[in-house]
């Protein structure tokens, strides 16, 4: 019982956060971030962000009407925590290019991001129409509904997505954490592994799995898993905070909110676990 009762706090509060990112990390509605020359580029490291800032940032000034430098504008500055100033630009491209369905979408993303989640689902809903729906958007939808807290009308969107793309890893993924935000672990397992097992999954599914094991209390297994991805040290850090956290929920009893640990680290992005102070209870 105390196991549960730890696991679902965890799960109320972590996965939040974890949804979050994922929301960010989803966007490929045509504002990927691209080379100076326009050549598609790697994975970003933070100067390449940096880099991005002041080639798009300077191209967006020369012309704010410029849709395609608004959106990859807005992402560099969503990636490097600017997430107001991102969609301030948004909105302003937004307003320049009203028919602009791609730029909506990347503007309803930028207000998830940034917490807006009312007013992004009234933009997404705008980045794509019945007739011609855009998976991309309906991910994006399904996130900002689980964060919401309106769980069964997220897995809908994912649903109606995977009609269109079956078995994309980024769409399973955030159902797999939908499934997890509503107690069904096992279904939520299920589910990452499917999107974990697709050729195009990114090391951030893998994170995700991992991340449910080890709510499953698996934590040998949950370190193996984040390992693929992360060295060692650091997969064994994010274990080790969950383990943390199970191992104090008497005392969150007692004190009547959970204890904040500050998180481990990935790399240069603080770990999904911990990405958010928990909640007043």
């Amino acid at each position: 019982m105390r196991h549960r009762t730890a696991r679902r706090l965890i799960v109320t509060t972590a996965l939040a956060a974890v949804l979050a990112l994922s929301l960010a990390a989803c966007q490929t509605t045509g504002d990927e971030v691209t080379g100076s020359l326009g050549t598609p580029h790697g994975p970003m490291t933070d100067a390449d962000w940096r880099h991005a800032l002041d080639v798009w940032g300077s191209r967006y000034h020369a012309n704010p009407g410029d849709a395609d430098a608004a959106m990859a504008y807005g992402r560099a500055l969503s990636a490097t925590g600017e997430r107001a100033q991102a969609v301030a630009v948004l909105e302003q491209a937004s307003l320049r290019n009203p028919d602009n369905r791609p730029l909506l979408g990347a503007y309803g993303r930028a207000l998830a991001d940034a917490g807006q989640y009312g007013q992004a689902l009234k933009v997404l809903t705008r980045a794509h129409t019945p007739d011609n729906p855009d998976w991309r958007v309906l991910n994006a939808q399904g996130a900002v509904l689980d964060q919401m807290g309106r769980h069964a009308e997220a897995q809908r969107h994912y649903s109606a997505a995977l009609k269109i793309v079956p078995n994309e890893p980024d769409v399973l993924s955030n159902l797999g954490l939908s499934y997890a935000l509503e107690k069904k672990l096992k279904l939520a397992e299920k589910t990452l592994r499917r999107a974990a097992a697709q050729p195009k999954a990114k090391p951030k599914v893998r994170q995700n799995l991992a991340l449910v094991v080890g709510l499953e209390g698996r934590f040998a297994e949950a370190e193996r898993i984040a390992s693929a991805d992360l060295p060692p040290d650091q997969a064994a850090a994010n274990v080790k905070y969950l383990r943390q956290m199970l191992a104090r929920q008497g005392g969150w009893k007692k004190r009547g909110r959970e204890p904040y640990v500050p998180p481990p680290r990935i790399g240069n992005q603080a770990s999904a676990i911990g990405n958010a102070k928990p909640p007043d209870h």
